[in-house]
């Protein structure tokens, strides 16, 4: 999908605020602090909405829908924040959409004036995020990798966004000088422990916002594919109920995470506390529906960014086990 245009994505806006302003009942101030705008904007958005004939009876916009489905999934599983794009039924990429809400979300967090340490984890939807980004300029701002960078031949990690990212936004950051998975637990304290990587860990512990990445788990799975399991291993992880994985964690259909030796050789930061910090998932796509729901259920994110197909299917689905 080619990067929207400006114009696109300012009515985007408007017709969120419109629909926040005279659907949801949200005061322009209100407004303001959920998109992270001046209540000035805010009340600018809101005039466009009317201007450009997106308020009716109902919005007219397609984002009405889906706005919906956002604070129905916020109900249901006391998230922070949901953005919920439309299902292309035509297409079989696995990001459409989301990469580019998911950029949009990313951007203005980078636009905050207030340093801010921000996560990244790894992935072919966040990589696809990070290819839309605009170039900016945030000196203020730390951002740090979650996950090792080395694939188990030693080279760099393909999808891991950390060097790619640095492209595009000219900021601090922090990469993860490790592999993914490391061959025990000992070595992973081990690694982990020295002077060049302990900082890092420090730092992304911290977080105030992170974007990880849910991948599923079967013999088509990114962790298999790319390398980091073998066959066996993943056969034997699915026999014990591994459903998905952020940052390399497997989990169960539960949520919690699987007692395997798989997760005590993850040299990944732990995904940061929910409570401190905002942790948005980025994922959609059927293939991904289980490892979604057990990732919000788990109390993995307290942010989603998905798909219409998706948000049905979790709205179908209870809300725990």
């Amino acid at each position: 999908m080619a990067r929207r245009s400006e114009g696109q994505t300012r009515l985007d806006d408007a017709a969120r605020a419109g629909w926040l302003y005279y659907v949801a009942g949200r005061t322009q101030d209100e407004i303001a602090a959920a998109m992270g705008i001046s209540r000035q904007s805010a009340q600018r958005l809101v005039s466009l909405s009317v201007a450009e004939k997106l308020i009716k009876v109902r919005l007219d916009h397609p984002i009405a829908a889906c706005m919906e489905l956002a604070e129905a999934l916020k109900d249901k599983f006391g998230l922070k924040q949901v953005e919920v794009v439309p299902s292309d039924g035509g297409g079989d990429s696995a990001t459409v959409g989301v990469a580019e809400a998911g950029a949009a979300e990313l951007e203005r967090w980078l636009k905050q004036s207030e340093p801010l340490i921000i996560g990244m984890g790894t992935g072919r939807t966040l990589r696809a995020v990070i290819d839309q980004l605009s170039p900016m300029e945030c000196p203020q701002h730390k951002i740090v990798s979650l996950t090792g960078n080395i694939s188990p031949d030693g080279s760099a990690a393909y999808f891991n966004v950390i060097f790619s990212m640095a492209d595009a936004v000219k900021a601090p950051h922090f990469p993860m000088p490790l592999p993914v998975l490391v061959s025990s637990r000992a070595e992973r304290d081990l690694l982990r422990s020295q002077p060049l990587v302990a900082p890092t860990i420090e730092l992304g512990s911290k977080a105030d916002v992170t974007f990880v990445g849910v991948g599923h788990m079967g013999l088509d799975a990114p962790l298999l594919l790319d390398g980091f399991l073998k066959r066996p291993e993943m056969e034997a992880l699915l026999g014990t109920g591994a459903t998905g994985e952020i940052c390399g964690w497997v989990f169960g259909a539960d949520g919690n995470l699987l007692d395997d030796p798989v997760n005590e050789r993850v040299a990944s930061i732990s995904i940061p506390s929910r409570e401190s910090s905002t942790v948005i998932g980025l994922a959609r796509g059927r293939r991904k529906h289980a490892a979604i729901r057990a990732a919000v259920v788990g109390g993995h994110l307290n942010g989603l960014i998905t798909d219409e197909e998706t948000a049905h299917y979790l709205l179908k689905t209870t809300a725990a086990p």
